[in-house]
């Protein structure tokens, strides 16, 4: 039940009780040992804040002309209203008598447009609690570890709308049940933790957001428990039995990869010495007649890629030929097709993509010329466009579907599947970038009769299409950040995807150095496919004890 008390709502659920005061929770037991979970001290502040990019946090209450009015609904609801200076807002109040959950929903508005977010601020938590989340395939934190301290945002880099804070013998979690890919964002600032409910772009005309449910409830046991609720619900909301029905066999029985593989027979050779090829999956990255990251959609391949293709089939290897998910040359005909459906970005709405300065080896920013869009390919230009663009998948579908019939694949890997998220233009043809690269990635799996389907990254999204995902480490794409061993052991990611899509190593997983030794230790912790990227045939044949151990954990 909830009961309202001037203006304190007090909750009372099967298995927590709590308070709110202001829209602030200030309270947080878990059933039946009334054990607190939230730190003594209110926290000061509005509970409500609107987020203008650029500029900074609104409090929804401010000193100035603030109103605070709490209303009971019923036995089981109430909600707050907010009116400050600059803003309104709402917070309603709810439980979930089946489960027990405290839902909250907020949100907020102003007469003043360019309205990012709607954030509602949680309290400090008990110091014994780490936080456990979907970063980068799974993190065990303290929420003040400086590592974790930014702004995450749904689905890119906070890979699935979960946070769980964990004890020695359980916590509390926060999690959303959203199936209809509303962007969000998770926000942690001197270990404080920030809900926010994005509004879908252009934010420039944007009065307000909400419209998105919170829930909270404790648990007892380690993470997983929290987790594996998650993933039942994950499962039924997004029907995903089935998916993991169609599966193809094969998948399951990979227990070792490549990536970066060049193309050269030896190293096919050389692996099967020491493994049965059947369960060895190579990413194939430079086998176009086109250099790599060059003249993208175009897929022909090579004469050499053609025979090493073959072989490689011959000898029972899966193969990856490495295509892109909706980065594009901008020098390629198809660009006058789709120019209008870019990706822009929500805040800047400058164009999304990259080039590379290929005289220095560093990376920069797409050109927003056009005319330079035009001349710099030999600096890989390269533009995002809206996957939800049904014209897009069906260029794309068609060129993948040339290439595979002339290579014989079973597989395909298509790049950059994790960059998705709100955008200047949000929806394109009624379709978030999100929903899009799902139905993109569906697209390709069907082609041929059914493809396994590789990608970059990994989150809740993609994996229900994906067999195998390229993971990055904890910021640490090609270099490795200064506390990366930190990040290792926690395979959250793995636990809630696994099932589906399996992941396998990025960069840097020679063995060459402690560094590289490090990396393949943590992708392993993570739960992620042994990995190498090997340069030649005698990497295998006598390998470093980095790469001897990834063997060993295949053959095991």
């Amino acid at each position: 039940m909830l009961t309202v008390e001037n203006r304190t709502i007090n909750v009372d659920t099967r298995t927590l009780t709590a308070r709110i005061e202001d829209g602030v929770l200030t309270s947080l037991k878990a059933k039946p040992n009334g054990k607190e979970l939230v730190a003594p001290e209110r926290p000061g502040g509005s509970a409500l804040q609107l987020n203008y990019p650029g500029e900074g946090n609104v409090d929804v209450v401010g000193p100035l002309a603030g109103e605070i009015v709490v209303r009971q609904l019923s036995d089981h609801a109430a909600q707050v209203r907010l009116h400050g200076w600059d803003a309104d807002g709402v917070i309603v109040v709810s439980e979930d008598p089946e489960t027990g959950d405290l839902v909250v929903e907020p949100s907020a508005y102003s007469s003043r447009a360019g309205v990012l977010s709607c954030r509602w601020l949680l309290p400090p938590v008990r110091d014994d609690l780490d936080l456990v989340a979907p970063f980068f395939q799974g993190i065990k934190l303290k929420p003040g570890d400086p590592l974790i301290q930014q702004r995450w945002a749904w689905p890119m880099f906070w890979e699935a709308g979960l946070a769980i804070l964990q004890g020695a013998a359980g916590g509390f979690w926060i999690h959303c049940r959203d199936n209809a890919y509303r962007y969000k964002a998770l926000d942690i600032a001197d270990g404080r933790l920030t809900l926010e409910t994005e509004a879908y772009g252009p934010i420039s005309r944007s009065l307000g957001a909400g419209g998105l449910e919170w829930r909270i409830n404790v648990h007892q046991g380690d993470w997983t428990v929290p987790a594996g609720i998650y993933r039942d619900w994950l499962w039924h909301a997004y029907g995903l039995h089935e998916a993991e029905r169609a599966r193809l066999p094969w998948t399951r029985d990979v227990r070792f990869a490549v990536s970066w593989f060049g193309g050269d027979p030896a190293i096919l050779d050389a692996l099967a010495e020491v493994l049965d090829p059947k369960t060895v999956l190579l990413h194939y990255s430079n086998w176009r007649t086109d250099p790599y990251d060059e003249n993208y959609p175009t897929y022909t391949p090579s004469r050499a890629a053609v025979e090493t293709l073959r072989k490689a089939a011959e000898m029972g290897f899966h193969t990856m030929p490495h295509c892109n998910s909706v980065d594009m040359d901008p020098t390629h005909p198809v660009y006058a097709l789709i120019r209008d459906f870019q990706y822009r970005d929500a805040q800047s709405r400058r164009l999304h993509g990259w080039a590379w300065d290929t005289e220095t080896g560093t990376g920069l920013g797409v050109p927003n010329s056009y005319s330079n869009l035009m001349k710099n390919r030999h600096r890989k230009v390269m533009v995002k466009v809206h996957p939800g663009l049904g014209m897009w998948r069906a260029v794309l579908a068609e060129e993948i579907r040339s290439a595979v019939r002339a290579v014989g694949t079973d597989a395909v890997f298509i790049d950059v599947t994790l960059c998705s998220g709100n955008l200047d233009n949000c929806l394109v043809e009624n379709t978030t970038s999100s929903e899009g690269m799902k139905l993109l990635i569906d697209r390709i799996a069907r082609l041929e009769g059914g493809l396994s389907v590789g990608g970059e990254g990994l989150n809740e999204i993609t994996m229900q299409g994906l067999s195998f995902a390229q993971a990055h480490l904890f910021k640490s794409w090609q270099t490795s950040i200064d506390g990366i061993e930190r990040t290792g052991g926690c395979p959250l990611g793995h636990f809630l995807f696994g099932r589906l899509c399996r992941t396998f190593g990025y960069s840097g997983l020679s063995g060459r150095n402690e560094d590289e030794a490090l990396r393949m230790r943590i992708h392993e912790q993570l739960g992620a496919i042994p990995t190498v990227t090997v340069r030649n045939a005698g990497e295998i044949r006598e390998p470093n004890p980095a790469v001897a151990r990834a063997l060993e954990l295949a053959r095991a």
